[in-house]
């Protein structure tokens, strides 16, 4: 069973999404999460997808959509870390991934699926690995991190995202009724 990271194991600023992973399950957990967010955004028409909780704010579909681009770079450098590679990843800028990326042109329910094939194969990725993998140390943010670090903030960065949709896109958007399932 894959164990809590230490503190030691990730840089601080990753704490915020740590706390919010629990204990046990990591594999679980991740499937649950899944099926959580796919529930919680199936019934999205294309014209909610579009939905900003304030200008400048990111439309739901690109919420989405970063979460997928997010879960990638996170599984990539968990799979080098994992396969004994220490390299040293440079952080990548949020911001620059949306602006080339072609969110806004795609149907939402793409974006979705998408998602839902990202976390198929991080799914896969962890349950495919040997125990010594998960204590193999890269750097991210100047910082050592540990393959099961990853593994946990890969988790704990969809649950922070989950609840900006539900505080600031469903309900604000008149969509909390959808989630309730009324």
């Amino acid at each position: 069973m894959l164990e809590r990271p230490n503190m030691n194991e990730y840089h601080p600023y990753f704490e915020r999404y740590l706390e919010l992973v629990p204990d046990k399950g990591l594999q679980d957990i991740l499937k649950k999460q899944q099926k959580t967010t796919i529930n919680l955004l199936s019934n999205i028409t294309s014209e909610q997808a579009e939905y900003q909780y304030e200008e400048k704010k990111w439309r739901l579909k690109e919420v989405v959509g970063h979460m997928a681009d997010v879960e990638r770079v996170l599984s990539y450098h968990l799979l080098v870390i994992a396969r004994g590679d220490t390299v040293s990843f440079t952080p990548f800028d949020k911001d620059l991934f949306m602006t080339n990326a072609n969110f806004r042109q795609l149907d939402f329910k793409d974006i979705l699926s998408d998602f839902t094939i990202v976390r198929q194969c991080t799914s896969s990725l962890i349950s495919s690995l040997l125990e010594d993998s998960w204590i193999r140390t890269g750097t991210v943010l100047n910082h050592p991190i540990t393959a099961r670090a990853l593994a946990y903030i890969i988790a704990g960065h969809e649950l922070h995202h989950q609840t900006i949709i539900k505080e600031r896109y469903l309900i604000n958007n008149n969509l909390d009724s959808m989630e309730k399932g009324n």
